[in-house]
C-alpha cells in the first residue's frame, strides 16, 4: 500500500513538471497585437512639405572681403648721432612738427671748429703759394714738378676741409624729413653714442593702410583700387586706395599683404590703430544669385532644389562669387525658375511641396 502511494506521488510530480515544460516552450500569441489591428508605417509618397520659394532674377553681385588693418605711418625713424658727445643744444618741442633739414639736437664740436680755423688760414696760404708758383712757371723760373707739387698739397688741404667739415656734420641731428617728433629721452648735457635714441620722427600724412585677404584675391586686385576703412569712435568711413602689394602669397597663413594709402591731411588718424578694411574686388551687374540656404552640397557636387508642378526637383549648379547672404550661380539655373529656399535638408526627388511664400 506504501508502494503504491508512493510510486503514484511520483507520478503526480512527473505529470507537472511534463506541463510546465510544455506551456513554458511553446509560443503564445500576443494578446495585444490579436485584440488591435495591424498599424501599417505611413508612407512619406504621400507626405506634402511646406516652403519658401524664390523667383530667379538678374540681380547685382559683388566680391569683397573685410578684414583687419593696422594704420602704419608713412615714414618713422628713431633719431640718434653719428658720433658720440656731450649734448650742448636741443632744439625741438616734444610732439610738434619739424622740417626737413631742421636742426634739432648738437653735440659738442670745439675741437673741430678750431682744427677747422687751423686748415682754412692754411687754404689761404696754400692758394698764394699755387698762384706764385703758376707765375713763375710762366717765366720758366721753377720746374713744373714744383707746381704740381703745390697744387698737390692744396688738393690735400682742401680734403682734409671738407672731412672736418663732414665729421662737424656728423655733431648735429637734423630731421630727414617733415614729420611729428615724439618724446626725447635725453637732456642737454647727456653723454650720447650712435646708440642713444634722441627721440622718433614719425610722418602722419600720408598713411599707410596694411592688411592681408585671402590668396584667391593675389591675381584680381591691382594697384590703385579703391577701398573703405572705420576706425573706432569715427563714424563715417574713410577712403583710401591701394598702391603696393607682396610679391608673393604667404604660404603658412595663404594670405596676400596690401598696403593702400590715406592721404590724413588734416591728421586725424594716428599710426598705431586697428582699422576694419572693406575691399571690394569684382562687381556683376546682371548675374544670377540665390540665397546661400538653397545650396545643398551632396557628394562634392553643389545642388538647388527648383519648383515644378508642386514637386521638387533637384539641380546641379556651378558657384560664383558670393557674399555674405547671396552666391552667384554661372551654369544649372535660368532667369524665371523657381528654387525652392526653405526645408532644403527634407527635401527629396519628387516630394510633393506646397509653397507659403514666393519672394
Amino acid at each position: 500500500m506504501n508502494k503504491k502511494i508512493k510510486w503514484g506521488i511520483v507520478s503526480v510530480i512527473g505529470l507537472g513538471l511534463t506541463f510546465l515544460a510544455v506551456r513554458t516552450f511553446i509560443p503564445h500569441e500576443n494578446k495585444e497585437l490579436a485584440e488591435s489591428p495591424t498599424k501599417a508605417p505611413v508612407s512619406n509618397r504621400n507626405r506634402t512639405l511646406n516652403v519658401i520659394a524664390e523667383v530667379i532674377k538678374e540681380t547685382s553681385i559683388s566680391d569683397g572681403s573685410n578684414t583687419t588693418a593696422l594704420l602704419l605711418p608713412d615714414e618713422e625713424v628713431n633719431l640718434s648721432f653719428e658720433t658720440s658727445g656731450k649734448i650742448t643744444s636741443i632744439n625741438f618741442i616734444e610732439g610738434t612738427h619739424v622740417e626737413k633739414g631742421q636742426l634739432l639736437a648738437k653735440v659738442n664740436d670745439a675741437q673741430l671748429q678750431a682744427q677747422l680755423r687751423k686748415l682754412e688760414v692754411q687754404l689761404k696760404l696754400a692758394e698764394d703759394r699755387v698762384y706764385r708758383q703758376n707765375a713763375l712757371l710762366e717765366k720758366e723760373a721753377v720746374s713744373k714738378e714744383a707746381y704740381e707739387q703745390v697744387q698737390t698739397d692744396l688738393a690735400m688741404l682742401k680734403a682734409e676741409i671738407d672731412m672736418v667739415k663732414a665729421n662737424i656734420a656728423y655733431t648735429e641731428l637734423r630731421a630727414p624729413f617733415d614729420g611729428i617728433i615724439g618724446l626725447r629721452q635725453v637732456s642737454e648735457g647727456a653723454y650720447v653714442t650712435p646708440s642713444t635714441i634722441v627721440a622718433t620722427l614719425t610722418k602722419i600724412s600720408p598713411l599707410k593702410i596694411e592688411f592681408a585677404v585671402a590668396e584667391r584675391y593675389a591675381g584680381i586686385l591691382k594697384n590703385g583700387a579703391n577701398l573703405t576703412f572705420k576706425v573706432d569712435g569715427h563714424i563715417k568711413p574713410f577712403s583710401a586706395k591701394v598702391y603696393a602689394m607682396e610679391s608673393h602669397v604667404d604660404p603658412s597663413s595663404h594670405t596676400f599683404a596690401i598696403r593702400a594709402l590715406y592721404p590724413n591731411t588734416n591728421g586725424l588718424l594716428m599710426p598705431g590703430r586697428f582699422a576694419s578694411v572693406e575691399l571690394k574686388t569684382q562687381e556683376f551687374n546682371n548675374a544670377i544669385t540665390i540665397p546661400s540656404q538653397a545650396i545643398v552640397p551632396e557628394m562634392g557636387i553643389d545642388k538647388v532644389y527648383l519648383y515644378k508642378s508642386g514637386k521638387a526637383q533637384p539641380v546641379s549648379i556651378t558657384k560664383g562669387i558670393r557674399n555674405n547672404e547671396r552666391v552667384q550661380v554661372l551654369q544649372g539655373l535660368n532667369i524665371g525658375d523657381t528654387i525652392i529656399t526653405s526645408g532644403t535638408l527634407q527635401l527629396r526627388t519628387g516630394l510633393s511641396v506646397t509653397l507659403d511664400e514666393v519672394n
